[in-house]
């Protein structure tokens, strides 16, 4: 029995089976990831990205942060991949019950799943910095300027976590239940070394801990099966 024919049969007999991903699920839909060898991370800016996405960046110049936005962060006519259609399939038959995602793009939601925790926020949500109200996100998608809250000029911002800003505390912890009570947990797409989310998997309790990655990751030797291919394709064969 192959890692693909033995992760099928882990889903097979599992009803209780938790997703933890991260930008390796996206890649396969057009969207660049930051730490591989051509991710955002090897490409030249003014600044670091590291410096551009971080919370003090955006207070102090909110234009550079947006030029870098719009030109790296928004990506057009994504769709979700073979990955996104069927961790949504399975929630729908009542096996998974929740993906814990370190995206920001929206696109498991757009690919029908329901229960997704977004531990780095979403680009499909924006506020204004300083009243807080809810903006339609398409406003930082385009042109040149800082967008503005129309109701207190206030810059607007995308619903995402930055550098510097701390995690959602519910969404923390709602990870850590379904993660602590999961039967299967499936990783994938992620190198774990982004902390805190990384260090969620250490309350994983189960036996079956699926790591679905191209590279090698610091947990392959605690993991039951280790899958070294595409996450889209393997997801395509389960």
């Amino acid at each position: 029995m192959d890692s693909v024919d033995m992760l099928r049969q882990y889903i097979e007999n599992s009803d209780n089976i938790v997703f933890f991903g991260g930008a390796g699920v996206s890649t396969e839909s057009g969207i660049p990831d930051f730490r591989s060898v051509d991710g955002l991370y090897h490409e030249k800016y003014d600044y670091p990205p590291e410096t551009i996405l971080s919370r003090s960046f955006f207070n102090k110049n909110p234009e550079a942060f947006y030029r870098f936005y719009r030109d790296k962060l928004v990506v057009r006519n994504a769709a979700p991949n073979p990955a996104h259609i069927r961790l949504a399939e399975l929630e729908t038959q009542g096996k998974l019950k929740a993906v814990i995602t370190q995206n920001i793009d929206g696109l498991h939601q757009a690919a029908g799943s329901k229960n997704v925790i977004e531990l780095h926020g979403s680009t499909q949500r924006c506020n204004c910095s300083k009243c807080g109200r809810q903006h339609d996100p398409a406003l930082l998608n385009e042109g040149v300027a800082v967008p503005r809250c129309s109701y207190c000029g206030g810059v607007l911002q995308p619903d995402v976590v930055l550098y510097e800003d701390q995690l959602d505390s519910e969404a923390i912890a709602s990870a850590i239940h379904y993660i602590r009570h999961a039967d299967v947990l499936i990783i994938g797409g992620t190198s774990l070394v982004v902390y805190p989310a990384a260090g969620l998997i250490n309350y994983y309790r189960g036996n079956k801990l699926v790591l679905i990655n191209k590279s090698t990751t610091s947990q392959d030797s605690s993991a039951a099966l280790v899958i070294r291919e595409k996450i889209g394709e393997v997801f395509s064969r389960v």
